[in-house]
């Protein structure tokens, strides 16, 4: 054996000896154990193993690499989400919180040993390319991911803006495995859209949590008013495929919707810096507007405490399906100034004590997105469908006829019950006045 590699064992020992016998002094100086002592064996297997790898691998590998895949498999072998950010991975997450970053447009997490979607983001590649929340990536260029970790398959979905890639997929009602080619592009997520519907209602979409993702509501809400005049009669906030992001902004979107000072979700957990509580400042920029919000499978983490919230103050009604159930809290920890781990550190909890974690918000309303098919067999013949029909000479009725033709309630029936549900609620509205 060389001596680098005695040198390299006898600090493996001196670095275990030295943490298994700290020791903290309280203020009449008592020496007291440390309250965390290290398992020696485990630790000298560790070294054996290190020093075996360096002696027999196949090829030379770095003391950084070795380390750096160590501290990755510690962390990955706790949960889907905790993970080492090495100074790209550490650089790609900053950039994400801003809503620009380079890539697919997926949000994803491992399942069996392979890849699966979470959700793709709206008008990114993938999402234009048809990839769908609950989707197994089982290859990526007809290479397996089986026995990667999420950051190494993530890293190979990565590439150079422009370049294709090639995703092999499993997909529930497929007969067998689907290829999805998809160009990589600049991800530019613009996290809040909104619009008119039915010249009476305010539709928004929230497709991810972003740092500025509150304030982007907020100008959403008043251009609605400014549009309708001041006359909106209702929100539908979708949250449908959104797969989270910053704490803070769903903080800011449920605080957006509650009147009073409310618990908005806690979080509890081993430190006492994972105890904490969000509290709403009476904001409420809707004016007790009655609120659907729409929720499904692809809806995680950030969306499903805002859904909770919402939810639990009896602020909107929850519709759609159930989501995907990522109640964990992931806290960033640096360990240089270019790296820092990423941990799971606590759970999230709705205003009622709820927890989110593995199980979701279920709808107070369930509806499934069936597809709308306007050349059904079982459509019923109207007379505006014979041939040679009297035309309807009321301009009044024309007009009503054009609001029933709005493209995005042709094509999406879970919106389309949100927006009746709207209707009703202020038909019996008006009724009780």
């Amino acid at each position: 054996m060389k001596l680098s590699k005695y040198k390299t064992y006898f600090a493996l020992l001196i670095l275990v000896f030295s943490i298994n016998i700290l020791v903290y002094f309280n203020g009449n100086n008592e020496v007291h154990a440390a309250k965390t002592s290290l398992p020696l064996n485990q630790l000298q297997a560790f070294s054996e193993v290190y020093l075996k790898i360096k002696q027999n691998y196949v090829q030379d590998i770095s003391d950084k690499d070795l380390f750096d895949n160590a501290i990755k498999g510690m962390l990955e072998g706790l949960d889907p989400h905790s993970t080492f950010l090495n100074e790209k991975d550490f650089k790609d997450l900053k950039i994400g919180t801003k809503g620009e970053f380079g890539g697919l447009g997926i949000e994803v997490t491992m399942e069996g040993g392979f890849v699966k979607v979470i959700t793709p983001i709206d008008d990114t590649p993938a999402y234009e390319a048809g990839v769908k929340s609950g989707d197994l990536i089982i290859e990526i260029d007809s290479k397996s991911v089986k026995g990667l970790s999420l950051n190494q398959a993530v890293d190979l979905m990565r590439g150079k803006v422009g370049s294709p890639i090639l995703l092999t997929i499993a997909r529930e009602g497929e007969k067998g495995p689907i290829d999805i080619k998809i160009v990589r592009a600049k991800i530019k997520v613009k996290s809040v859209k909104y619009e008119i519907i039915d010249k009476e209602f305010g539709y928004i979409r929230i497709s991810s949590f972003q740092n500025k993702t509150g304030n982007n509501l907020h100008d959403a809400i008043s251009n609605l008013n400014e549009k309708t005049k001041g006359n909106i009669k209702g929100f539908v906030i979708d949250m449908r495929n959104n797969p989270g992001g910053v704490l803070g902004a769903a903080v800011d979107v449920s605080d957006t919707f509650i009147k009073g000072k409310k618990k908005l979700v806690f979080t509890k957990g081993k430190t006492e810096n994972a105890l904490y509580e969000y509290i709403s400042n009476d904001t409420d920029l809707t004016k007790g507007k009655p609120i659907v919000v729409l929720i499904n499978g692809g809806s995680a983490s950030a969306s499903e405490i805002v859904a909770g919230a919402l939810q639990d103050h009896k602020r909107a009604i929850i519709m759609g399906t159930q989501s995907f159930g990522k109640g964990s809290v992931q806290t960033i920890l640096p360990i240089t100034s270019k790296t820092a781990v990423k941990i799971t550190t606590a759970r999230y909890y709705t205003p009622n004590g709820r927890s989110i974690q593995a199980k979701g918000i279920t709808p107070d309303i369930i509806v499934e997105n069936l597809e709308i098919n306007p050349l059904s067999k079982n459509k019923m013949i109207k007379e505006s469908d014979l041939k040679g029909h009297l035309e309807n000479t009321d301009k009044k009725a024309k007009n009503e006829d054009d609001k029933v033709k709005n493209k995005k309630l042709q094509n999406d029936y879970q919106l389309t019950e949100a927006i009746n549900l709207l209707k009703g609620l202020n038909i019996l509205s008006f009724k009780k006045n």
